[in-house]
């Protein structure tokens, strides 16, 4: 048995972070761009595509599954689909490594085809639930044939040969399994409905729309959102800009944020307004995020950000954000332990099912470098007092995000920060090490 090599990392205290950069492209976008562009018939161009890890998987999965993929340069592919329905059977099971993003929305496009197909991942994968997914696919027709602890990977799918139209209200907040279900709706004849009591990030929603697809979105409550896709469409193929991702773009902001001096300008971050409710805590905090410009690519909102060095203050920020800012809130916490005053983040159930329990994970990160932190229920507290001991080591748990936000803690803590293992922040932001240290970061 091979015994896994951990690559430990430390970030210390040095000179402003100065410059500008791109971050890489957004890995829910990256991800959906290629599942859709499988799944028209014709020719897909995607270009600024995340070629971290978690993306190239499921690369690999709809090649797998009979779709032609191939790169033709950095961070630009090109697709021939099979159309809605023709995914082939595929030769072994689909390995999504790390990214439950990539497993959950093959899932859902694989829950519309007559084919059995066996989905696995690594060991962080393997811990996270996917019967929130599985009960309204099973619903349209779909079969688990096998699973561990009934909902767990390595999973056997038996896609439904005739799959039913549903309207599905979602018990949670979640994106992937919206996205699931309306990407086994497109094999359904009629109308397949999902109603979210919250409304969540629309990537899929403007992609379908993006490649030829039927779909209204409607609000609905005061929060939440109707959306009503027309099945059986054949979609057509599509270009795909892929806008830099913003919550790759939330660590080196924040890292901006806390050290002082510091000054980046950050080019063409995707500002979908479901995706930037880190950006406005961040200034409700009192942080200097100014806009220089702003344009459309693959229509979504994209814009030029300065950031600089900014004296932050606690807040407490409300449960009805978590949606907009689900994967920032490590980074967000990074940023509340730099601050004066208590920063409250409210309703944060869903982080206790990412790669790691992160709210737990979040805690333990802090605590070991010297703030002072609660749980209490679904809230996580930070005592900010506007400087960091450091000096901890922290446990990454497989999970990228943990490791950037540590990393970027340590480059303001009075004491180095040293993390576990470096080797999962390829699953997100390739090159992360290398793009920091271009900025000045002293990470060794």
């Amino acid at each position: 048995m091979s015994i896994a090599v951990l690559t430990p990392l430390t970030a210390r205290r040095g000179g402003p972070l100065k410059g500008r950069i791109r971050v890489p492209g957004d890995k829910s976008i990256s991800h959906r761009a290629l599942i859709l562009g499988a799944m028209t018939v014709g020719e897909t161009t995607i270009s600024g595509l995340l070629e971290g890890d978690d993306v190239l998987h499921t690369a690999d999965a709809m090649r797998a599954l009979g779709a032609k993929v191939e790169r033709t340069g950095e961070g630009a592919w090109r697709i021939h689909g099979v159309g809605v329905g023709g995914f082939a059977q595929p030769a072994g099971p689909l390995d999504f490594g790390n990214s439950g993003t990539g497993c959950r929305l093959a899932i859902g496009a694989v829950a519309g085809c007559g084919i059995t197909v066996t989905f696995d991942g690594d060991a962080s994968l393997r811990k996270r639930p996917m019967r929130r997914v599985l009960n309204p696919l099973e619903q349209m027709g779909a079969r688990v044939v096998a699973s561990v602890d009934g909902d767990r990977l390595p999973l056997t799918l038996k896609g439904a040969i005739d799959a039913l139209p549903i309207t599905y209200e979602s018990p949670v907040p979640s994106a992937q399994l919206k996205s699931a279900v309306l990407l086994a709706g497109l094999a359904a004849p009629g109308e397949t409905t999902v109603i979210e009591a919250e409304a969540t990030r629309d990537h899929t929603e403007r992609l379908l729309k993006h490649f030829g697809a039927k779909i209204v979105s409607k609000p609905h409550g005061d929060h939440g959102r109707r959306i009503v896709l027309q099945g059986q469409p054949e979609l057509e193929p599509a270009n795909v800009v892929v806008p830099a991702d913003p919550s790759s773009a939330a660590f080196p902001m924040v890292g901006a944020l806390i050290v002082p001096g510091s000054e980046l300008i950050l080019d063409a971050v995707m500002t979908n307004a479901l995706r930037t409710g880190l950006f406005a805590t961040l200034k409700e905090m009192g942080a200097n995020i100014e806009t220089l410009a702003t344009r459309d690519d693959g229509g979504e909102e994209v814009a030029d950000l300065r950031v600089t060095f900014s004296a932050l203050k606690g807040v407490d920020v409300p449960p009805e954000r978590a949606p907009s800012m689900i994967d920032e809130y490590l980074i967000l916490a990074v940023a509340a332990a730099f601050a004066q005053g208590t920063t409250r983040m409210r309703g944060l159930k869903e982080l206790r099912v990412k790669e790691s329990d992160r709210l737990e994970a979040t805690a333990d990160m802090l605590r070991v470098n010297g703030v002072k932190v609660e749980i209490i229920d679904d809230d996580l507290l930070v005592y900010g007092t506007g400087s960091v001991t450091g000096g901890g080591e922290v446990k990454t748990h497989m999970d990228h995000r943990i490791a950037m936000s540590a990393l970027m803690m340590g480059l303001a803590s009075e004491q180095p920060v040293r993390i576990d293992d470096s080797a999962f922040i390829a699953t997100s932001f390739p090159d992360f090490t290398g793009l920091m240290r271009s900025l000045g970061a002293d990470l060794t």
